[in-house]
């Protein structure tokens, strides 16, 4: 009887090992990984600014006849009022060649007395917040400038499941892709965040007017290659939002 019930129990043993080593191969396996590595230690620092909305007006003012203290002391990329999916905000991109760099410039601009005197002490009581998120561009992006000056940039930002661009990159870059192709949007960068809300992607793309974006928009719900592609895209996405946003005066991405 003894044996028996031994007999009994390594059968049931084997049979458990055999069923959970089948159940391991059917699940998808995602490691935690970014994919193909970031080889420059250039990076672009987002910044989002909250103004108190009576003081709007008068923090571009100001920012316009200021902005070269700050432009003096590192490269902006962009810089733009939004429009749509956030009032009262500007947003702007500015890019380092490494951390070090950042760091020299922020010490430089503790220590500029202009800078400090004629538009930190005048802007900072007309902001009622300011976010910054550091970002790479993912490996397949280049930053491309739009084709004229004018227009409009939408921003948009995916909010990924966690495993980085190694599990999601493929199907992503096919989803861009369908959507830039010619006759539909212009991209002019993909970037992934390093510090921040973490996996996250933010696509900007640029349009002649807002009513430009929209008729592009219709035509790609009903193009078969959008479809397809976006719906094998989504399947890594917890989330997204946008913003419509207006260069400034003084940008350099217009």
């Amino acid at each position: 009887m003894i044996q028996i019930r031994q007999a009994l129990r390594r059968a049931t043993l084997h049979t458990h090992s055999i069923v959970c080593a089948r159940s391991a191969q059917k699940q998808p396996k995602a490691f935690i990984s970014t994919g193909p590595q970031q080889q420059s230690g250039m990076f672009y620092e987002f910044r989002t600014y909250c103004i108190h909305p009576h003081l709007n007006s008068a923090f571009l003012k100001l920012t316009s006849e200021k902005i070269d203290l700050r432009t003096a002391h590192s490269e902006l990329l962009g810089y733009w009022s939004v429009e749509y999916g956030g009032l009262s905000q500007v947003f702007h991109i500015w890019k380092y060649d490494s951390y070090d760099q950042r760091a020299a410039v922020r010490a430089a601009l503790a220590q500029d007395p202009s800078w400090m005197e004629q538009y930190i002490s005048k802007a900072m009581p007309m902001l009622s917040s300011q976010d910054n998120e550091v970002t790479y561009l993912v490996p397949w992006s280049t930053l491309q400038k739009p084709p004229k000056e004018g227009g409009v940039y939408e921003l948009v930002t995916f909010q990924m499941k966690p495993g980085g661009p190694a599990v999601w990159a493929e199907s992503f870059h096919a989803a861009v892709n369908t959507h830039a192709a010619p006759g539909y949007a212009h991209p002019v960068g993909v970037f992934h965040s390093e510090f921040g809300q973490l996996n996250r992607v933010h696509v900007l793309w640029w349009y002649e007017s807002a009513d430009h974006r929209a008729s592009i928009r219709h035509r790609a719900h009903t193009d078969a290659r959008v479809v397809a592609a976006v719906r094998q895209s989504v399947a890594y996405l917890d989330s997204q939002k946008n913003k419509l946003m207006f260069p400034c005066s003084f940008s350099p991405l217009k």
